[in-house]
């Protein structure tokens, strides 16, 4: 058996899993690869999506051969057989733990801020990865799993070699697997289609399965479209993901900075804060992925407004959108080009938000700019509020500056990026707001020329 992509192979796992659904499991991922597997299995299973974040030692001359892995909760698993095979000394073990738990840090944090811990405690737990090789991931995942109170512990993936598995049945309760080919190269060798999964990747599946989770807690509508779309500006063929909730209240189109996408988890947070607020949203890539490679091209600003300003353009007429108040939010650099993009007169804003923008970055049009724009800026951020605070001034238009203390130019703070979230909803929620009727102003007008 041969797998397509990841999801096919969940797809074709999570057919082997059904008789799980029964015992309310948790289903969690092994970053990265293993997440995109684990989504189709809980999307099947109609259960959560978490990750267990684990780190493979590879061999210092041989990365793809572990003699080792680490996981969270300081989970640590040494092949002594693998140590002796590669006759590593301690000082060359000790430097490939320091990298990995290093990586194993920084993952850990960036994925728990954004998606906190599922409880696993006395619940089936469901282990998925993209396959399994010497099994040193796997193990130290079944140990974190344990570690946490998982009830029973259940290790799925699509392929394993036939002795390593055999070797992982007293880590887990229950073992399911594909294939189990006596003859195994590499994990990579059994899909047609075996890119590397990015973090932001991650961090998207998950966010996509926690909405779902919370729409059938909550018993929400769902939206009214909430698609993938190509967006044609100028030359350029740009990715986008369109929301448009019921009766939506405006339209908000997002700008991000400094080479970030269409994936980043902080615009992906403000967007669901819009989305449930009533507001429509728009996100994607002001760059192309040829284009992204230079670095220049994100500092362009000139380039990134003229796409903003084509992508307001395909949207106004759009199913849905036709009528509705157009808002943009935008980050760091996205910011400027937002603000440049909103004082162009082929278009029609009526609201700007920016997040640890860069105004100083939008050049003459800032005096131009006609919307309604708020300014928020992380109080320990200390040149950008500088530099924000000078925007203020020069800006002819209502501007309001907004700090939020003790937060860095990411928000990463705890509660930080709520704050900006609450901020961009209430502003652009009532800047967005449709006109009052015209009676009052048509009435008013004809008294004065009277």
């Amino acid at each position: 058996m041969v797998f397509q992509d990841r999801r096919d192979a969940g797809r074709r796992l999570a057919e082997r899993l059904v008789h799980l659904r029964e015992e309310d499991p948790v289903v969690v991922g092994l970053p990265r690869g293993g997440v995109p597997v684990a989504c189709e299995v809980a999307r099947v299973l109609d259960a959560p999506l978490d990750v267990i974040v684990v780190r493979k030692l590879g061999v210092p001359y041989q990365p793809e051969l572990a003699f080792g892995a680490i996981g969270e909760d300081d989970v640590r698993l040494i092949n002594d057989g693998v140590v002796a095979y590669g006759q590593l000394t301690g000082a060359d073990m000790a430097a490939v733990e320091r990298r990995e738990r290093e990586e194993l840090a920084r993952r850990t944090e960036r994925l728990r801020r954004i998606h906190p811990r599922i409880s696993l405690s006395g619940r089936t737990v469901v282990i998925v990865d993209d396959g399994i090789a010497t099994g040193a991931t796997a193990r130290a995942a079944c140990q974190v799993a344990r570690a946490h109170g998982a009830e029973r512990v259940v290790l799925a993936v699509p392929v394993a070699p036939r002795d390593t598995l055999a070797m992982l049945k007293d880590e887990a309760d229950e073992v399911v697997c594909l294939e189990l080919p006596t003859w195994f190269d590499a994990v990579g060798s059994w899909y047609r289609r075996f890119g590397q999964t990015s973090d932001a990747e991650v961090t998207e599946l998950l966010r996509r399965a926690a909405e779902v989770a919370r729409e059938a807690d909550t018993g929400d509508d769902p939206p009214l479209r909430d698609d993938d779309v190509l967006v044609r500006a100028g030359e350029a063929e740009l990715a986008g993901h369109l929301t448009i909730p019921e009766n939506p209240k405006g339209m908000v189109v997002f700008a991000h900075g400094s080479g970030s996408s269409r994936h980043s988890p902080r615009n992906r947070h403000v967007a669901e804060v819009l989305n449930r607020a009533g507001l429509a949203t728009l996100l994607f890539d002001l760059l192309t992925p040829d284009e992204e490679i230079h670095r220049a091209r994100v500092f362009d600003i000139e380039l990134l407004s003229r796409r903003l300003v084509d992508v307001t353009g395909w949207l106004t007429p759009q199913d849905d959108v036709t009528g509705l108040r157009i808002g943009y939010f935008g980050a760091s650099t996205g910011a400027a080009a937002a603000l440049r993009a909103a004082a162009d007169p082929g278009v029609e804003i009526a609201a700007v938000v920016s997040r640890g923008g860069r105004p100083d970055l939008t050049g003459p049009a800032l005096a131009a700019v006609r919307a309604p724009t708020l300014l928020i800026v992380g109080g320990d951020d200390f040149a950008v509020l500088e530099l924000n605070r000078l925007a203020a001034e020069a800006m002819s238009c209502e501007t309001v500056l907004t700090v939020v203390p003790g937060a860095t130019h990411l928000f990463a703070e705890p509660g930080a990026l709520e704050k900006v979230a609450e901020l961009a909803r209430d502003w652009l929620v009532n800047q967005l707001a449709p006109a009052p009727a015209d009676d009052f102003r048509t009435n008013s007008a004809n008294e004065t020329r009277s």
